[in-house]
This record gives C-alpha cells, sequence and structure tokens, in this order.
C-alpha cells in the first residue's frame, strides 16, 4: 500500500482512444490503470509509475521543467503500436508528485511504491522526473531486496552524479547518495557509468568516482567500438551482479536526438548505439528496475526526447517480454 498525499492513481483518460482489431492496436488501448492501494493481478505485469519532480533540477540550477516529463513520455509510448503477446499486460499505476518543494518526502513515497510493485512481482518502469528519480528508485529497490542483494547499478548518462550534497540531495547527487547508503549498511555499490562526457564532469567528480570504484566508460570510447556492439565491460558487470537496476538520462544522447532534457549534449550517444546495450541487459534476465529520467517537454522539439525515451522504455519491455523475463 502506498498511502500518501504525495502519490495518486493514474488516469484512465490519458490512454483513450479509438478501438480497432486486434492487430491494429496501439498501447493506448492495452494498458490498464489500477490504483497501488487496490487489490490487482500483478504477477509478471510491468507498470508504469510517474515521479513528477524537478526540485532537484533546480536545487541544481538547471532548466526546470521535468516535473511535467512523465505526462510527455506516457503520451508519446500512448500512440506506439502494440507488438506485445496477447498475455502481456501493461499498467499505468500513477504518478508520485512532489509538493512543495518538499523532496525528500516525494522519494520517500517513490521508494515505497517502488517497493510495493516488487513485491507484488511486477516490473516497474519509473518515467521520471530529474534524475533525483534514481535515489528513490534506489531506496525503493533495497527496502524490497534487503541490503544482502547484489545489486548492480547501469546509469546511462553523460554524468557521475557523484555530487556531494552541500544541503540536501538533488539531481547531480543521487549516485552519491546511493554510495553512501551502501557504506552505512554494509551493502554492495556496483555502479557502472555509459556515456560520461569529460567536459560535463570536473576532475573532482573523476576522482569520488575513482576513489567509489565506480567503473564507467566516455563517449570518446564507446564512439570507437564495433557497431551494434557490446562494452565487454558491460558483459562482465551484469554477469558480476545478481540484480540490475538501470537508470537512463536523456541527457546522455546527443542533443539532436534529445534536445529537451536540462543539459543538452553536444558529443553525446547515438539511440542506435545504445539498443544493443538494453538487449543483452534485458536478455541477461537479472533487470528488474529501470527509470528514464531528465525529460524537459518545455525544450524539447517535435517530441523527438519524449519519443526517444518512450521508445527505449518500448524496447525494453519488449526485450523483457521476448526473454520471458516477465
Amino acid at each position: 500500500m502506498v498511502k500518501s498525499s504525495y502519490y495518486q492513481a493514474g488516469d484512465a483518460k490519458q490512454w483513450i482512444g479509438r478501438m480497432d482489431t486486434e492487430v491494429d492496436l496501439r498501447v493506448h488501448q492495452r494498458v490498464s490503470v489500477v490504483d497501488l492501494n487496490e487489490n490487482w493481478n500483478s504477477k509478471g505485469v510491468a507498470a508504469v509509475l510517474g515521479f513528477c519532480s524537478e526540485e532537484g533540477v533546480r536545487r541544481n540550477k538547471g532548466r526546470v521543467g521535468a516535473a511535467d516529463g512523465p505526462s510527455a513520455l506516457r503520451k508519446a509510448l500512448s500512440n506506439f503500436a502494440w507488438h506485445f503477446s496477447k498475455d502481456f499486460d501493461l499498467v499505468d499505476t500513477g504518478n508520485v508528485f512532489c509538493r512543495d518543494g518538499n523532496l525528500e518526502v516525494a522519494q520517500d513515497t517513490l521508494a515505497e511504491a517502488v517497493s510495493h510493485l516488487l513485491g507484488l512481482g511486477a516490473f516497474p518502469l519509473v518515467l521520471g522526473g530529474g534524475h533525483e528519480t534514481a535515489w528513490g528508485s534506489y531506496l525503493g529497490l533495497r527496502r524490497a531486496f534487503g541490503t544482502e542483494a547484489k545489486i548492480g547499478i547501469v546509469n546511462i548518462d553523460a554524468h557521475f552524479d557523484l555530487r556531494t550534497p552541500i544541503e540536501a540531495g538533488n539531481s547531480g547527487t543521487p549516485f552519491w547518495q546511493m554510495a553512501d547508503w551502501a557504506k552505512a549498511h554494509a551493502a554492495n555499490f556496483g555502479y557502472l557509468c555509459l556515456g560520461i562526457n569529460p567536459t560535463g564532469n570536473t576532475r573532482s567528480l573523476f576522482d569520488v568516482a575513482d576513489a567509489l570504484g565506480v567503473e564507467y566508460l566516455t563517449t570518446d570510447q564507446l564512439s570507437s567500438a564495433p557497431h551494434n556492439s557490446v562494452p565487454q565491460q558491460l558483459r562482465q558487470f551484469v554477469q558480476a551482479h545478481d540484480y540490475i537496476y538501470l537508470s537512463i538520462d536523456l541527457d546522455a544522447f546527443d542533443a539532436a536526438f534529445a534536445p529537451g532534457v536540462s543539459a543538452p549534449a553536444s558529443l553525446g550517444l547515438y539511440p542506435l548505439q545504445v539498443l544493443p546495450w538494453l538487449k543483452y541487459i534485458t536478455a541477461s534476465a537479472k533487470l528488474v528496475l529501470c527509470d528514464i529520467c531528465e525529460l524537459n517537454p518545455s525544450f524539447d522539439i517535435d517530441q523527438r526526447t519524449a519519443k526517444l525515451g518512450a521508445s527505449l522504455g518500448y524496447r525494453i519491455l519488449q526485450n523483457l517480454v521476448s526473454t520471458r523475463a516477465i
């Protein structure tokens, strides 16, 4: 149960469209809306959950607008053609809102919702929100799986997000918060970041990453890899952990594909470059949680970034279904 004024169940109106035959269906015609505080058949279900927050971005002095990300991602996803089996269930479990700047309460509510979904056997697909979303996602995963679980965090991102909180957490601190939590609870901290842009990370952040044993590949390193390949570092990382939490920050992608983010990338990743990584991660049957963050619709062009984020989420679900992971 998620008894909090920060949580609101989904709205079926977001998904209403015309009815077609089975072979002509689109996502909005197959998604179901559920309330996390009610009973529903959740085993093996993919559950969309929004985190409507831009407070972390505001605290980090970035371009605000990410609170509208979940709605834009849903809108983009809703019109995609339905290429899933008849027995696959996709549900919308509503949104967690950050109210009056109370980010910590909102993150705790998100953690409660994620933990609840994992406990029910569902696969949470969290739609952010700034990358402060990740701290709530991680807390929920730890609440569900405990401190003994060997969790590997794969972050597709231009930034480490390992800044030390000065007064409070923000969109640049979530992975430092995870490391700090893991240390305090004697849990593992396995963190691989793919897409690091050296110009967007100070020398001190590289030093923090090295001190914490963070693994990473820069955009330059990834650009020289063969087309349609999976980095060996990613293969080894996935194999070394029991569970994988995937976080996707859309600012990892080149601004040509993702203009609608808080910090656009001039030399970022290409979407097709990332698809083999997603396929490998999902094929491992270790992926238990994914969030897609940093969409800022107010700066998007032709819904380009929203469609990219929705496409990545869609591919992840397709891969999970094809490998029978859900």
